[in-house]
C-alpha cells in the first residue's frame, strides 16, 4: 500500500509566488519517483478536488519546445490551482512512456515527416505506454476517492475509473497552438481522440 514519504512546503509558478506542498511516496508499483503538488488554497474539505495528472516532459516544461503544449498545459494547471486549489501528480513518464532518448529518436522521425504516434510505433512502440496505476494509489495514499480530472485525453479518465477513482467532472485544457506543433496537437485529436479545439 502506498504512503505518503515526506511532505515540504515550497512556492510555485512563473514568479515562485503561489503556496504549495510537495509530496514524495514510498510503496508505489514502480522505482519512479513521482511527487504530488498540494495547492494551499485547496479547501481540505473538498469532497472532489482538481486533479491533474501530468506525465514529465523535459523538452516541454523545462525548455519550453515547440514541438508539444506539455509545457503551457503545466503552466496553465499551475496557476488556475494557484487560484482554486489543487492537486497536480507529476509522473515520471517521459515521452508517453517510452523515455527521454527514445522521445528523441521519435522527434528525429517526426522531422521526417511521421506524426508523433507513427514515430513511436516505427520505433516499436505502442501509443501510449503510461501507466496511471501508480496515480490512482498517490490519490489512495491522500484518501481521494472522487475527483475533478484536469485532462483533454480519454485514456486518463478511462484508466483512473478501472482503478477506482470516481471522475466528477472532466476539465479541459486550453489548446496551445503555437508554431511548431499543429501537427503534434492535430495527431492528438484525431488519433488519440484528445478533446481539442483546433
Amino acid at each position: 500500500m502506498a504512503e505518503v514519504r515526506a511532505r515540504v512546503d515550497f512556492k510555485v509558478g512563473a514568479n515562485s509566488s503561489i503556496d504549495a506542498e510537495l509530496l514524495s511516496f514510498h510503496g508505489l508499483k514502480t522505482e519512479k519517483e513521482h511527487v504530488a503538488v498540494i495547492f494551499k488554497h485547496a479547501d481540505q474539505t473538498q469532497q472532489s478536488p482538481l486533479v491533474r495528472m501530468h506525465s514529465e516532459c523535459l523538452t516541454g516544461d523545462v525548455f519550453h519546445s515547440s514541438r508539444c503544449d506539455c509545457g503551457e498545459q503545466l503552466d496553465e494547471t499551475i496557476n488556475r490551482m494557484g487560484e482554486s486549489g489543487g492537486i497536480i501528480l507529476y509522473l515520471r513518464q517521459e515521452g508517453r512512456g517510452i523515455g527521454l532518448y527514445n522521445k528523441i529518436d521519435a522527434y528525429k522521425l517526426q522531422s521526417e515527416g511521421m506524426n508523433t504516434y507513427e514515430a513511436n510505433n516505427h520505433l516499436g512502440f505502442g501509443d501510449d505506454l503510461r501507466d496511471f496505476t501508480e496515480a490512482a494509489q498517490m490519490l489512495e495514499a491522500l484518501g481521494i476517492k472522487k475527483i475533478r480530472l484536469v485532462t483533454n485525453n480519454p485514456k486518463k479518465v478511462n484508466d483512473l475509473k478501472s482503478y477506482g477513482i470516481e471522475i466528477e467532472q472532466v476539465v479541459n485544457t486550453s489548446a496551445h497552438v503555437k508554431e511548431g506543433n499543429e501537427g503534434y496537437l492535430k495527431a492528438k485529436r484525431s488519433h488519440g481522440k484528445h478533446n481539442l479545439d483546433l
